[in-house]
This record gives C-alpha cells, structure tokens and sequence, in this order.
C-alpha cells in the first residue's frame, strides 16, 4: 500500500500531469459585519451568509480564475485590485481573471479608487466597508491559491439548458408612442403593471460543468434577471438566486457556481408584488430550471487543447451628461449629504478612467463548443441575445456585472426610448456603446 501511495504522487506531481486540464474550486464566506453599509442602509445582521465563489482552470495555459461574489456591485479600482490579487493567488495575470457580482440589494458595493477621493475629505469607508472588503480578497485570495494546489484532472464537460418559468420579465414597457411607459421594477406592486406580458427576455438558464470521468467536479450556470424579491431589509442575503444555488449545491453536493447575465433591464415584476414568500417562490423556480439544465447534460470529452481565453479591450463611449468640475465640487461640497458626495466620487473616477482610456476587458473562456462571455455594467438583456444569433451552432453563455462603472448600458435604441435604466441617474455611456460592445462580441466569437 505505502508503494502504491508512492507511485501515485510521484505520478501526479510529475511534468505530464502538470499539461493536464484541471480545475480546483474556491469559495470564502463575504458577508459584512455588522454596522458595516449594504448597497442603502448599513448592516443589522445577516439573514443568509454572502459567499465569494468561483473556480480555477488549470493546464490551459496560464491559470484563468473564475469568481462570482454576492454583492452589488464592484466598480473601477475594486474591480482592477480584485482581478490582480486574485490572479497574483493563482499564478496568472489579471487579463485570465473574470470577477462578477450578482448584484443583490442587500449587499455590501466596492470601489477603492472612489474610496481614495473621499478619503480626502474625511470620508473614507462612506460607500463601503474597506477593511472588510480587503480581508474578503484577502482570505479569497488564500483560498484560490489553494484551489490551484488542490485542482483535479477534468476530462468532460457537461452543457446543458433549463427553461426558468414565471422569474424573468422585461422591466421597460413602452407605449404606443415606442417610449417607456411604464417601468416594472423587480418588485411591483400595481397589478395593472404586472399584468403586461413578460416582452424581450431570455427564459434559458446555461450550464456547464467540469467532470473527473464520471465525477462532477463544478458546475458554472448563468441566467439574466435582477435578483432582487425584496430588500433594503439590512438584513445581509443572496436573495432567490443565491438561494436557488445553495439549494442545488446542497441537493447535488457539487461546488456551484452562478452568474448574473445580461440582467439590466430584466426583472422578476411581472411574477413579485414584493410579498416576502414570494424569495423563496422565485428561488424554487430558478433551482428547477437549474435541476433542468443538470438533467439535460450531455457530457464531452475535454483536454487543455479545448481551452482557450481571449480577450477584447475596449473604451466605453462616455455619458455626455458627466461633468468633471461638477462632480469634483460635489464630492468637495461639504454640505451635501454623504450619499451623494459618493456617487459623485464613484462617477468622477469613471469619467477620469474614460478621458484617459482606460480600456475594459472583455473576455471569453472557451470550453470544447461552449463559449463564455464576460462583460460588464448593468447590462440590456439585448446583448445576451445578439451574442446568441452571432453563433447560433455554439453554446454561448453571458456573465454580465462585471465592472460596474459604467451602470446601466443600454441598447442604442434605448437611449431615446426613456426611461430609467437609461436616464442620467442610471446610465454612465453614451448610446453608441452597443456598437463598440458587439464589435468586441462578434470578434470574441469567431473562432
């Protein structure tokens, strides 16, 4: 028995099994203590823990990273230094490393670089906790170079597809006039406005997942909708679909890992007034399409010779109605409330960002016939779409809420259609964004 033991590390510590694809797993818990801000209100306890999660690929060329964190966002410098960090964790640069939120409300936010201006005037730590979001890397960080260490061999990859019912409805209902009408806000309350059809959304919930021959390693699954039922609670939770993945993580005992996709302007209003049992209504529907796309798995035959990682760095057209001398005598403005003196730092940073050229990166995993788009902001479930017909003889899946700089980013189209989600409070990009988001799209996909 001791030789056997011998022979087996010696094998998989040797140079061939370093050229093997792999994957290791990683999750940290990323609630925040309490008196700590959430996204509106500071935090009184937590209903249901947060967790930082993803998966490292391994053989593959330099390692890629994977995480999806249940906050509300991660803008700017948050996102930059998280990309880095993790990448330093697991042996790669931060061009290999996708980080995402799933954008729930009852989440803590980062931005360290808005952070840095009002720490200048006395207001460090006024958007988020600091201290916490550090440590939060930093035990993240620990656990993805773990991850590394501890990767199995994967040698299939299993996709799959499951209808979600009655969670997804497009929240902007336009007139006659082809101007917004009305907005149906992930929970709504007038019955008049829930009774409008659900409109443009995508209703497929994507899955892929890694397997050691017969034995499921990790599963990744993407769908797009704002994830809130209910919130400004203070109470810390990853709303329905943070418990729609617990669930089936627990059902199925693999690590489970899940995205937000093109979710901007999707929400659950057609099927939530709001009413608290409606959380776990809405998480048993997104779990069932989950069990769906498990169920529909077919598995493939997978080598490190079928991973490949691209990426497309572009600069976002900027919102003509940002300001630079405006936003900095707001954050300046001593008399303001600290609310807005944030929000004026968080778009002044994204304003200076684009006057330099600061490019985003948008990426794409491929596995086999799957290809994984990574992309950020707020963005309309319109490009979820358009990046779908682009290859319609692949499996394209999209995480979206990526950097959360730019908020909201509309379709052109949508830009004089009204609205909120493309109105100065919401929108940080000019109109002519899609043009420059789906050239990168269509480039990403043509292998």
């Amino acid at each position: 028995m001791r030789l056997m033991v011998v022979v087996l590390f010696l094998f998989s510590t040797s140079p061939l099994m370093a050229d093997k694809l792999r994957v290791g797993t990683f999750a940290v818990d990323a609630s925040p203590p309490v008196g700590s801000p959430l996204a509106y209100d500071p935090t009184v306890g937590i209903q249901l823990p947060l967790s930082c999660r993803g998966i490292v690929i391994v053989g593959a060329g330099e390692p890629i990273v994977l995480c999806a964190i249940d906050w509300i966002g991660i803008s700017s410098g948050g996102h930059q230094v998280f990309r880095e960090r993790l990448g330093e964790a697991a042996g790669t640069t931060a061009a290999r490393v996708a980080v995402h939120t799933l954008h729930q409300h009852d989440a803590p936010r980062c931005d360290f670089s808005a952070d840095e201006l009002l720490q200048a005037q006395g207001l460090g730590g006024t958007g988020f906790d600091t201290a916490h979001a550090r440590d939060v890397l930093r035990r993240a960080s620990l656990a993805v170079t773990d991850a590394v260490s501890n990767a199995v061999p994967v040698t299939h990859v299993g996709l799959g597809e499951g209808t979600v019912e009655k969670v997804a409805s497009n929240r902007r209902i336009l007139g006659p006039d082809g101007k917004v009408l009305h907005t149906r806000y992930t929970a709504t309350a007038n019955p008049k406005i829930r009774a409008f059809p659900a409109g443009t959304i995508d209703p497929q919930l994507k899955l892929l997942s890694f397997w050691n021959e017969d034995e499921p390693v990790a599963v990744l699954t993407w769908y797009a909708t704002h994830p809130q039922s209910y919130y400004r609670t203070g109470l810390a939770n990853p709303d329905f679909p943070g418990m729609a993945r617990n669930a089936r993580q627990d059902e199925t005992g693999v690590p489970h890992i899940h995205f937000n996709g093109a979710g901007g302007n999707i929400g659950a209003g057609k099927w939530n007034d709001g009413s608290p049992e409606n959380r776990q209504i809405l998480a048993d529907r997104v779990a069932d399409g989950m069990r769906k796309a498990w169920e529909n798995v077919d598995l493939e035959p997978v080598s490190a010779e079928d991973v490949d990682w691209q990426v497309e760095s572009v600069v976002l057209p900027v919102a003509d109605h940002l300001d630079e001398e405006q936003l900095l005598a707001t954050v300046q403005n001593s008399e303001a409330d600290n609310a807005t003196r944030w929000y004026a730092a968080k778009n002044l940073v994204w304003l200076r960002r684009c006057k330099v050229r600061d490019p985003i990166d948008i990426s794409c995993l491929s596995v086999g016939r799957a290809r994984v788009l990574h992309m950020p902001g707020e963005l309309f479930v319109e490009y979820q779409l358009a990046a779908q017909q682009v290859r319609p003889d692949l499996f394209v899946a999209m995480a979206a809420y990526g950097d959360y700089a730019p908020g909201y980013i509309g379709t052109e189209v949508a830009y004089g259609q009204g609205g909120y989600e493309t109105s100065e409070r919401a929108s940080r990009v000019a109109p002519e964004v899609e043009h420059v988001l789906m050239e990168a799209v269509r480039s990403l996909l043509k292998n």
